[in-house]
């Protein structure tokens, strides 16, 4: 069914609305700041940067115990958002991100140390040998997909190897991933099937950790520590286990890919990334800007008037971060891409107590592949703008992407 009027009917999974949704941001700031639809299980749509970041900040109206932005009674028709009932892991959610305080806070404390600045540096030299290990795949052939052959392959390994759990099985975990976050975020049966795949490969990684702790292995990591004198359960780690996967992958994935898009289609910013250096930082912060990929979900746990919408307990709010990285009432020239931009409090990684825990290994990551990738093959285009295929939902980004360069 297509949508007449989003400001009343959006539709998330929309193809005209995945391939570039920023056209209905702007139209629904402009017309109905926070929109609604009975699609998919009935949201409501806040587009305003300051309206997404005080939501984010209400944590006592919007729970993130579901942050899927469609919930599974919207689509097979059960009486709450759960998984089926022959799920093995029922016990088992994705915190920190689906926990409410107060057990978001020691959720959060146990993983914040692997994620800091310092110990997210050593992936740099092991990250560069990767992604020039990747091109040279491709390099000799004047032709690549930036999506498959490249963006996607960085994450995936970069986090195995923080887990510890090698990278001979990268192309089985995107295909999980991808199960959950495409194809699984409006079919059940396929979401509930790479989920199980996913947890119980970590059990088995967790049982054997119990039995052979390593160095240097975040799974050992989260298996030795403890909280209050007690050891953490097997639930918690197997939830944590399961979105440093998903979230880790997909996400950051998506940011490198929607980048060497953009690249391929403005060579005026190549020059001045080889010409000036030193913007590196800030051309980082403004591609997470321009083309964040996540959009989060919240419930609310009772009725509330929000900026005179009249909410109801058990409503779904999607705070979509790349619509509020384009109010042009926060950011001057919203839909430009200026690599130098002075002032850039982007929400890219999320806003309040849920912000992304992995943010510095997603600069890390986004901002070396780009390096590479631009120093091995400085001129390179679409091959075809009409034929890039994208992801949305949940999270946004290019998925075939075909590039074309010269050789030699």
């Amino acid at each position: 069914m297509t949508v007449d009027d989003p400001t009343t009917d959006y539709d998330i999974f929309d193809p005209e609305f995945v391939a570039d949704p920023y056209p209905t941001y702007a139209q629904l700031r402009d017309e109905c700041p926070i929109a609604h639809t009975e699609r998919w299980g009935g949201s409501w749509l806040p587009t305003g940067y300051e309206t997404i970041r005080e939501l984010a900040a209400d944590v006592d109206h919007f729970s993130s115990l579901s942050p899927i932005v469609v919930p599974l009674a919207a689509i097979d028709g059960s009486d709450a958002d759960a998984d089926a009932s022959d799920n093995p892991f029922p016990d088992v959610s994705a915190p920190p991100i689906s926990t409410d305080p107060p057990d978001h806070s020691w959720a959060r404390r146990l993983i914040l140390p692997v994620f800091a600045p310092a110990v997210v540096k050593k992936y740099e030299d092991s990250t560069r040998d990767l992604c020039n290990q990747l091109i040279d795949g491709f390099i000799a052939t004047g032709r690549a997909d930036a999506g498959t052959d490249y963006a996607q392959q960085i994450p995936v390994r970069v986090i195995a190897t923080m887990l510890g759990v090698g990278t001979d099985r990268s192309d089985e975990f995107v295909g999980w991933v991808r199960g959950i976050l495409e194809q699984g975020l409006t079919d059940p049966e396929v979401r509930m099937t790479h989920r199980i795949n996913i947890l119980q490969f970590f059990q088995e990684q967790i049982a054997d950790r119990r039995a052979n702790p390593r160095e240097d292995d975040l799974i050992t990591d989260l298996v030795q520590a403890e909280i209050e004198g007690e050891p953490i359960p097997d639930a918690h780690i197997l939830g944590t286990c399961f979105l440093m996967l998903v979230a880790g992958i997909d996400t950051t994935w998506s940011a490198i890919g929607s980048s060497l898009w953009h690249m391929a289609q403005h060579p005026e910013h190549r020059a001045q990334l080889r010409e000036q250096p030193e913007l590196w930082p800030s051309a980082v912060e403004e591609l997470l800007r321009a083309y964040a990929p996540v959009t989060m979900a919240r419930v609310l746990t009772e009725d509330v008037d929000f900026q005179g919408c009249p909410m109801k307990g058990g409503d779904r709010v999607l705070m979509a971060f790349p619509a509020a990285n384009r109010d042009p009432e926060v950011f001057e020239n919203p839909d430009d891409v200026i690599l130098d931009r002075e002032h850039n409090r982007h929400l890219a990684f999320g806003s309040g107590i849920h912000r992304c825990a992995g943010s510095n290994l997603a600069r890390l990551e986004l901002r070396v592949a780009l390096q590479t990738f631009l120093e091995r093959i400085p001129e390179f285009e679409l091959a075809d703008p009409d034929a890039v295929t994208w992801a949305g939902g949940q999270v946004h980004g290019p998925r075939v992407c075909e590039v074309v360069f010269p050789t030699g």
